[in-house]
């Protein structure tokens, strides 16, 4: 083939395209070849997040070291090595890269928390293991935590500081670092201190020691051996206590401290207060401001009791924010009063009080009213003491008064400690209705009494008394399992009483069963039926019968009533040189009256009244075996003439006038007799009064009155003394010919833990009495109830 022969030239042409394609193809492959990569080395090794267990003991378990070549997979053994240890909840391992292309390699741990091997109590002779175990609530294998357990120390110190030990002392012996496996306490109890005194120091301008003493929850120890123990957390909050007491009555600027004061041998302690009053501030004037729509702020204006230039008194100021809630309320609108006080800088000493209204009120409605609470007593029970229905408008002065019936009621907890009935208002959104819930707490209301006493009246009497006060006749029990329970027979908010009392002059045996509201009514119903047995001078007096009585509670302060008694009075042992009185009602006589009576009642205390009074007319007509009327007028009016700044330490002044009259028929047994404790003082039990050849006959008259004045000598107001002018007279017909009057004085203890009735001592003197009267000196009343 010619060189020059085109065919040739193509040849060649195509020949050395395939060659240059197979060059590139060459370099190409050449070019996806990773390079050989330059070795990368560890330059450091470090473990982070170990907190207990020291880095020393760590590194043993990891193979990779500085200076190695990084290598992958040797990292994942060493994770798998740290995790085998078991003293890792995670491990996880990174690198870093150095400037140099080196990497420092970073392994970090959690550690496992460490169980508690062993718990061990030094030196706490005084507290049980089991109460150290409760205090501390440590186990044996739970996680090791340093921080509770230095808590845990300090609770076992807090818990013998309330035994009365103020030294105690406690260590962690062991427990304290993260790495301890071992809790131990070392615990240094120290002695035991009793209060021995209390004392007050810069509280002379205000109110006594004694009142103070009143108001502070630690106590003397009795004979240096009861009660009595040393609380410093205690004595810390009686401070305070005493602080708040102080500031309710205008020293706005009072402080007060405490100090203790060991004797030498450091087992009795004197509690000081150091009292720095201040001024008592005054007040400088009183507004109410806000919203006062519907009414005028004038209108407002006359609301509050505080007046400018009196004290500030917290007690007043309540009162007023009640006043103007009230005031508000009465129309169904809502308002909250927030009291405000203002100090002028220029002028110390006194205080404004702004009572705010924060917004316009709105007119409610009720919606529904639901209880809640109330796992024995019915629903119905409840809901008819509270004022309110659905759809009237919501007059919020009767939330109080329904907390107030409900409290009243005696089958609910109310407390010191703020337990009590109270309602709740819920506003229904985008409603005028606001729905009620009313909170109750259950109380123990069935109780068995057991009584000792002794008067200058009827001797020693034992009693044995059961009462349930929320007994309900007609939740029969379908089941003993039911009656055992104790929820059979009640929840109906009746009352029913058995009572036996036997005793050395007197003895009553009696079943009594009243319901408060008949027919959920405003009426109420009492029936009784009783054996009663005494013995007089003159004759051996039994009544055996029954009494039935309807009553009507007309308002808050008005109530009447009307009832039957059908008794059969027996009437034996009668001398037979008695007068004929007696001579004609000896054996059994059957009596049946009829009475009706009307009431006002204000007092403010059934127990002791301060204020208030009771008023009483009743009229019986009673038939049977003698046809007579009963006529009484009673009356009790209290004062209280002096009290101390904060209202205790009450001086009363305590009037009672009786006036009796009943028809010329009326037997010698139901005749009036006078003297006694409860009567005329000075004079003997039925000492007074008309007699016949030395037997007292009684009188168809009587008018007896009394006029006594308490004085309080305890600063707990329990014991107080009492001087008295007894005076009056029985007489056979409605005139006054022999007037007695008697003098005297006497004490009362009031002890709560031995019942309501206080113990009575009462020495009385005739001064005006009349022929062959009996006269006592001495009269007495006491009762014990276990």
């Amino acid at each position: 083939m010619n060189a020059t022969d085109p065919r040739s030239r193509r040849v060649r042409w195509l020949a050395a395209s395939a060659g240059l394609l197979t060059c590139v193809a060459t370099a190409l492959a050449q070019t996806s070849v990773a390079p050989v990569p330059r070795k990368v080395l560890v330059e450091d090794v470090r473990v982070q997040g170990n907190v207990q267990i020291p880095t020393h003991r760590i590194v043993p378990y990891i193979k990779t070291r500085a200076g190695q070549d990084y290598n992958e997979d040797a990292i994942q053994d060493d994770l798998k090595n740290l995790y085998a240890t078991k003293l890792f909840a995670n491990v996880n391992a990174s690198k870093q890269f150095t400037p140099s292309g080196n990497v420092i390699v970073y392994f970090s741990v959690v550690e496992t928390p460490s169980k508690i091997d062993k718990i061990e109590y030094r030196g706490g002779g005084h507290l049980k293991l089991k109460d150290l175990e409760s205090i501390t609530n440590l186990k044996r294998g739970q996680p090791m935590n340093p921080i509770i357990n230095r808590r845990a120390c300090q609770e076992i110190v807090r818990r013998l500081n309330e035994e009365g030990r103020p030294m105690a002392v406690c260590e962690l012996l062991s427990g304290d670092k993260p790495g301890d496996t071992d809790v131990i306490f070392n615990i240094s109890e120290g002695p035991k201190v009793k209060i021995e005194a209390i004392k007050f120091k810069g509280n002379d301008t205000f109110v006594s020691s004694g009142v103070l003493r009143t108001h502070v929850d630690s106590s003397v120890a009795i004979l240096w051996v009861f009660g009595g123990k040393l609380n410093q957390a205690m004595a810390d909050h009686d401070a305070i206590k005493l602080e708040e007491y102080y500031r309710s009555f205008g020293f706005v600027d009072c402080h007060v401290s405490r100090e203790v004061e060991l004797s030498p041998d450091g087992k009795y302690a004197t509690l000081v207060f150091h009292v720095h009053e201040g001024e008592r501030y005054k007040v400088q004037g009183v507004q109410v401001v806000g919203n006062p729509k519907p009414f005028s702020a004038e209108e407002l204006t006359r609301i509050p009791r505080l007046k400018p230039d009196e004290y500030v008194n917290e007690i007043t100021i309540k009162k007023d924010e009640s006043a103007i809630k009230d005031y508000y309320g009465l129309k169904g609108l809502p308002v909250n009063p927030r009291t405000e006080l203002f100090y002028p800088e220029d002028q110390p000493g006194v205080v404004r009080v702004v009572y705010q209204i924060p917004q316009e009120p709105t007119q409610k409605r009720v919606g529904t009213i639901d209880t809640i609470g109330n796992t024995t007593t019915r629903q119905n029970v409840i809901l008819r003491e509270v004022p309110l229905y659905p759809g009237q408008i919501l007059t919020y002065p009767d939330i109080r008064k329904a907390e107030a019936n409900l409290a009243r009621l005696g089958i609910f907890e109310v407390n010191q400690e703020g337990v009590r009935p109270h309602v709740e208002i819920e506003d229904v959104e985008g409603s005028d209705f606001s729905n009620v819930h009313v909170y109750v707490q259950e109380a123990k209301t069935g109780s068995i009494v057991f009584g000792l006493g002794v008067n200058s009246d009827a001797g020693l009497q034992g009693t044995i008394r059961f009462n349930e006060r929320n007994f309900d006749i007609t939740n029969i029990p379908t089941s003993w399992a039911e009656l055992w329970s104790g929820h059979a027979f009640r929840g109906g908010g009746q009352e029913l009483t058995i009572e036996a009392v036997p005793g050395t002059q007197v003895q009553r045996y009696l079943i009594a069963f009243r319901e408060p509201r008949l027919l959920d009514s405003l009426f109420s119903l009492s029936t009784s039926v009783y054996f009663n047995e005494r013995n007089y001078n003159e004759d051996l007096e039994s009544r055996l019968g029954t009494r039935i009585s309807i009553g009507r509670r007309l308002d808050e302060k008005w109530s009447a009533s009307l009832g039957l008694r059908v008794e059969n009075v027996g009437i034996h042992d009668v001398a037979p040189a008695a007068p004929i009185d007696y001579q004609e009602v000896i054996g059994n006589n059957l009596l049946v009256g009829f009475k009706g009576s009307v009431a006002r009642d204000t007092r403010d205390s059934y127990i002791r009244p301060t204020d208030g009074g009771r008023l009483e007319l009743a009229f019986e007509e009673v038939t049977g075996d003698f046809t007579f009327p009963v006529l009484s007028l009673e009356g009790n009016r209290y004062f209280t003439i002096h009290q101390r700044a904060d209202g205790s330490g009450r001086q009363v002044l305590a009037l009672r006038s009786l006036v009796a009259w009943a028809g010329n028929n009326t037997p010698v047994f139901e005749r009036f007799y006078a003297g006694g404790f409860r009567s005329l003082r000075g004079f003997s039990f039925r000492g007074v009064g008309p007699e016949i050849n030395g037997y007292k006959v009684g009188g168809d008259f009587m008018w007896l009155n009394s006029i006594e004045y308490q004085y309080p000598i305890k600063a707990n107001d329990q014991i107080y003394l009492v001087a008295f002018v007894d005076s009056g007279t029985v007489e056979s017909t409605t005139e006054i010919k022999d007037y007695r009057v008697s003098a005297g004085f006497g004490v009362r203890f009031v002890v709560p833990m031995l019942g309501p009735v206080p113990i009575a001592l009462d020495f009385g003197f005739p001064i005006v009495k009349g022929p062959n009267d009996n006269e006592q000196v001495f009269s007495f009343w006491l009762g014990w109830n276990f």
